[in-house]
């Protein structure tokens, strides 16, 4: 496995981003894998290098670059209030339109790398992200043929850019994986987002007796057998998706 961690010069800065691909046989399909609200860890790249490994060129950016924070540290353990606190501090300081300016600093990026295909680009968000990797589809229709959402928050808004009305502009195939304990999604969401979804090139995908963020192993609420269900989907989408 190649790793990298470097400095990407966006609108606003420097990006710090991991990114993680096969030795052999590349180029590879670009995976954007955004982060969650906890930010980047070693779990987060733990989890690009599971992507990485089945042939993909992952990349992880830290999208509180304009704050100055690099990583907020583990979210349980001492002063998990405070922690938690300043994560949902961070997570109001960025936008849509911001992280779509930072994906065209990624892509303008990799283009330049030999590792990275100039094909198909995938996408995936966490929580907070869920909304940027659908986005991101809308955002760029001729290369994003992929993008999933995992447990992700405010896909329903009243904003142009809602990610409900860019789910239906976009062209790339749309997975949603929602968990039925959730207290970051307003209760009736998945029903809304079936109903405004009918008929686009979007799955949504009830995670029955699960809770959100199940899909990361250091949490509590962490769900083995959700948790590889959602990796078996990520999977096989992004393979139809190439």
């Amino acid at each position: 496995m190649i790793e990298q961690q470097i400095e990407i010069s966006t609108k606003d800065g420097t990006m710090s981003t991991f990114i993680c691909h096969p030795e052999r046989h590349g180029p590879f399909p670009i995976v954007l894998f955004y982060m969650d609200a906890p930010g980047i860890r070693e779990e987060l790249r733990d989890m690009a290098r599971r992507l990485a490994t089945v042939g993909y060129y992952v990349m992880l950016p830290n999208l509180y670059y304009r704050a100055g924070v690099d990583e907020l540290g583990p979210i349980y353990g001492d002063d998990i209030a405070a922690r938690r606190a300043r994560a949902l501090e961070l997570m109001e300081t960025i936008t849509i339109p911001l992280v779509m300016n930072d994906t065209d600093a990624l892509i303008e990026h990799a283009e330049k790398d030999r590792a990275a295909s100039k094909g198909p680009i995938l996408c995936v968000g966490y929580c907070m992200s869920g909304q940027y990797a659908i986005n991101a589809a809308a955002h760029l229709p001729r290369r994003v043929t992929a993008a999933a959402s995992i447990y992700g928050t405010k896909l329903i808004t009243a904003q142009p850019d809602s990610p409900h009305l860019a789910a239906q502009r976009a062209t790339a195939e749309i997975y949603i994986a929602c968990a039925e304990i959730d207290q970051w999604v307003p209760q009736g969401t998945f029903e809304k987002l079936q109903q405004h979804l009918r008929g686009s090139n979007a799955e949504l995908e009830w995670y029955a007796g699960t809770e959100h963020g199940f899909a990361f192993s250091s949490r509590p609420i962490y769900d083995k057998a959700a948790a590889e269900r959602h990796w078996e989907r990520l999977f096989s989408l992004f393979a139809r998706a190439t």
